[in-house]
């Protein structure tokens, strides 16, 4: 995985993949979209930038490459965010001006009303290697704190996993994070769905089978 690019005097017109190209992939939660990125990054020889949140309760991914694999993995990921019914938009730029991409690329930003950074950058490649132990993930996202509480309680009732961690979106949108072998986090994920009814709004419950470097390294910390 390439490091991340934060600033305008990092960024060049091509390199030897060909033309650099900047894609853009929103979705309506972010479950959603770590199952569009971690599709994205099977797909094409794409390097994720930065994730941003906003107060809408979406989530925006920004990718680089050669504008044959943006476009490629931009296309990937939007079918992927529109199966699971939470896809917002999508486009790629060609060759971005020096000067607009200091709009595109945000700097670090942190959001105390949702106690969390709401600007993401991937971790190091040595941070990452060190999640790659082959185990699933799981996503259980809810609008409203008491139902995923309830539906993660039930989850790690159910079979032999490990809770990663929490984020939280805004607008009550709230994803908590498993990880453990396929079989136990699809058990998982499965008792912990009818337990959100009558508590709060199921948004998306998912399992990465073989997750990606670049889906490990926007793990919560």
């Amino acid at each position: 995985m390439a490091s991340s690019l934060t600033n305008s005097s990092d960024w060049g017109t091509g390199n030897e993949n060909g033309v650099r190209s900047f894609g853009i992939l929103e979705t309506k939660g972010w479950t959603a979209g770590m199952v569009a990125l971690d599709s994205m990054c099977k797909s094409a020889n794409v390097q994720v930038l930065q994730v941003e949140w906003n107060d809408m309760l979406g989530a925006v991914i920004k990718i680089a490459g050669s504008a044959s694999d943006v476009q490629s993995a931009i296309e990937t990921g939007a079918q992927a965010a529109k199966r699971m019914q939470q896809y917002g938009a999508s486009h790629t730029i060609n060759s971005p001006d020096r000067d607009a991409f200091r709009a595109m690329i945000s700097p670090p930003e942190f959001n105390v009303l949702i106690e969390q950074a709401v600007v993401k950058f991937p971790l190091s490649d040595e941070s990452v290697m060190s999640q790659a132990n082959g185990q699933a993930l799981g996503f259980i996202e809810t609008q409203g704190f008491t139902a995923v509480f309830e539906a993660i309680d039930t989850a790690c009732k159910a079979a032999s996993v490990e809770v990663v961690g929490k984020e939280k979106l805004g607008g009550g949108y709230v994803t908590i994070v498993i990880r453990g072998d396929v079989a136990a986090v699809n058990a998982a994920v499965e008792a912990a769905k009818p337990k959100v009814e009558g508590l709060g709004k199921l948004i998306a419950a998912h399992v990465i089978a073989r997750p990606s470097t670049a889906a490990l390294a926007l793990l919560p910390k």
